[in-house]
């Protein structure tokens, strides 16, 4: 029986990992112990050398991980892909998300906006300069520390309109999610495992991220607002 699995992964996996480690230990015997944080925080421990043996974070991450050794190569599995969600706080006014127009003015007209520091923050704010406003909103941008969801910044009244994974935002209380972006300017990322460089088990970490890649793991992954890669 090999060792448990230690793993980190970013906060916006946090719950979709839990259901699929809790499957492949009913499956396997397998112990698998995952720890979720801010995916920037994540990446840097793995890159200070900490002994993980799987690391899932966003694929872009995963591969600059690869490239700089901590990550073995062709270790790469994709395992689900996440849409952002727009989110009010409960009770407030509905503004209309059903089309690139009306996101741009509900921005447009929000006293505060939010969005992660992650991926989708990095393509929201993009998505802000294309439209020409990104230096018209800049001080009613509040960035959440690392590893708080957007959604409880909007929960409590401190933000506005807020931006996040649909996996981050469905289970909270407190919020109105909106829906996710509308198919023009969607912003959807693909959540990958790499085995970690420093693993002695990494043919354990295979079996588990294929297991976690098949078929019959559809289902958790839907279940907390994702889909399959």
């Amino acid at each position: 029986m090999t060792t448990e699995i230690k793993g980190i992964s970013s906060m916006a996996t946090r719950l979709v990992l839990a259901d699929l480690a809790q499957a492949c230990q009913q499956r396997s015997g397998q112990r698998i112990a995952i720890e979720s944080v801010g995916g920037v925080d994540a990446a840097k421990r793995v890159q200070a050398g900490e002994a993980f043996d799987v690391v899932i974070l966003a694929s872009d991450a995963i591969d600059k991980l690869i490239a700089s050794g901590h990550v073995l190569a062709n270790s790469r599995v994709d395992l689900v892909r996440s849409g952002v969600a727009v989110a009010v706080r409960a009770g407030a006014p509905k503004p209309d998300i059903s089309s690139e127009a009306a996101v741009r003015a509900a921005v447009l007209a929000a006293r505060t906006v939010s969005y992660s520091t992650g991926p989708s923050g990095v393509a929201l704010a993009k998505l802000f300069e294309r439209w020409g406003i990104a230096e018209q909103i800049k001080d009613r941008i509040v960035t959440p520390p690392p590893g708080i969801p957007v959604g409880s910044l909007v929960a409590r009244g401190e933000v506005e309109l807020g931006f996040q994974q649909l996996s981050e935002m469905q289970n909270l209380d407190g919020i109105t999610v909106l829906g996710v972006l509308p198919p023009a300017i969607e912003i959807v990322t693909i959540f990958s495992g790499g085995v970690c460089s420093a693993s002695r088990q990494p043919e354990a970490v295979r079996a588990m991220l294929a297991h976690m890649a098949s078929p019959e793991a559809a289902q958790a992954k839907r279940r907390q607002g994702m889909e399959p890669a």
